[in-house]
């Protein structure tokens, strides 16, 4: 058989930032892949509305409202999550957010906002999930980076620094865990139909501008972007590691 197998069953996946959107959308696509499902957000009426759908599905939902921007609150979580399922196989540093300022606007606070939450959050979640990838010799981490950190876009630059950050962050993490049967990869989204993105796109001159530079000529839809991350998370990605997958409909083909 050549075909390798892109099932998750009697996987422990975490999924942080999954109270909606992209998150909420992975957290979902990776019950459905056959892996039982813990999901890091801050506001638990959204986690416990997840986990309810992951639960419906006939996998188990392990809901913890965490910050994870704090060390001892991430800690405290996944010690409880391996107690619980003896095993923790992939982590989805999802976790994210964006204020669309211009460079000379950006103020002190919401730099050290954006680059805790886009950033911080994901090497911390990778350095205490990866303590117990490398005892058990097996991992997967899949951060969710961003178009932005590739190409120039007009504003965002602490969100596009965080991003790229991240992609820079995927490859040193590959090259250091390797050893360990680690694999860490990367996927960057375009523009998807989220809840943070919703305000943005309902401006028609602005959706024109989004799809006129979309060789697919649409904004993506959150499935699209399960897809990868089952990949990623999959024995059909073993031999991958390192690595960004951009899914933008072909955007960076050429930028901006």
């Amino acid at each position: 058989m050549y075909l390798p197998s892109f099932q998750l069953i009697n996987k422990i996946a975490l999924v942080t930032g999954a109270g909606r959107g992209i998150g909420k959308a992975l957290a979902i696509g990776l019950a459905e892949a056959g892996a039982d499902v813990a999901l890091f957000a801050r506001t638990a009426s959204d986690i416990e509305e997840v986990a309810h759908e992951i639960r419906a599905l006939g996998r188990k939902a392990y809901p913890f409202t965490v910050d994870v921007t704090n060390r001892e609150q991430i800690e405290e979580a996944v010690q409880q999550i391996i107690e619980q399922t003896g095993r923790l196989d992939i982590l989805v540093n999802n976790a994210g957010m964006n204020i669309r300022s211009q460079a000379l606007a950006v103020t002190d606070e919401e730099w050290d906002t954006i680059m805790q939450t886009n950033l911080k959050s994901a090497f911390l979640c990778s350095q205490i999930v990866g303590r117990h990838m490398q005892q058990k010799e097996y991992g997967r981490i899949i951060n969710i980076a961003s178009v932005a950190g590739q190409v120039a876009l007009r504003t965002g630059v602490v969100y596009a620094a965080t991003k790229a950050a991240m992609i820079q962050m995927t490859k040193v993490l590959a090259l250091e865990w390797g050893k360990y049967g680690i694999n860490v990869n990367s996927i960057g989204p375009w523009y998807f139909k989220t809840p943070l993105t919703e305000k943005i796109l309902a401006n028609p001159d602005y959706l024109a501008e989004i799809i006129a530079r979309t060789p697919l000529g649409r904004v993506g839809e959150l499935e699209e972007l399960v897809g990868p991350t089952v990949f990623f998370a999959s024995d059909a990605a073993n031999y991958v590691t390192g690595q960004t997958l951009f899914v933008d409909g072909g955007m960076t083909i050429y930028g901006f």
